[in-house]
C-alpha cells in the first residue's frame, strides 16, 4: 500500500481540483463568518437577522453545514457581515 499525503483535507477528498478548490473557498469563507458572528454576541435569531437569513440557516452556517451553501451564497454572507473578500489567482509552479 502506497501512503499519500495531501496539503489539505479537500483535496484528499475531493475527486477534482476545481472541486477541492471550491471547498477549500466555501470552508475558509465559513469560518470567516461564523468567528464574525460569534464575534457579535447575539443570538442566532438577530443573527440571522442581521445577515437577511432565516434562524434555521443561520444554524446551519453557525454548525459547519458546508453543504447547504454555495460558494456565491457565502461570498454574499460574507459581505452582509461586514467582511471584504479578496482571492489570489496563481499560475501553478512549473
Amino acid at each position: 500500500m502506497t501512503e499519500q499525503r495531501f496539503d489539505n483535507v479537500w483535496d484528499a477528498l475531493e475527486t477534482s481540483p476545481a472541486d477541492a478548490a471550491n471547498m477549500k473557498a466555501r470552508s475558509t469563507l465559513m469560518i470567516a463568518i461564523r468567528d464574525v458572528v460569534e464575534g457579535w454576541k447575539l443570538t442566532q435569531a438577530d443573527a440571522a437577522r442581521r445577515l437577511s437569513v432565516t434562524q434555521p440557516r443561520m444554524n446551519d452556517l453557525l454548525r459547519g453545514r458546508i453543504d447547504k451553501f454555495s460558494l456565491d451564497a457565502l461570498m454574499i454572507l460574507a459581505t452582509k457581515a461586514g467582511l471584504t473578500v479578496e482571492w489570489h489567482v496563481v499560475k501553478p509552479a512549473a
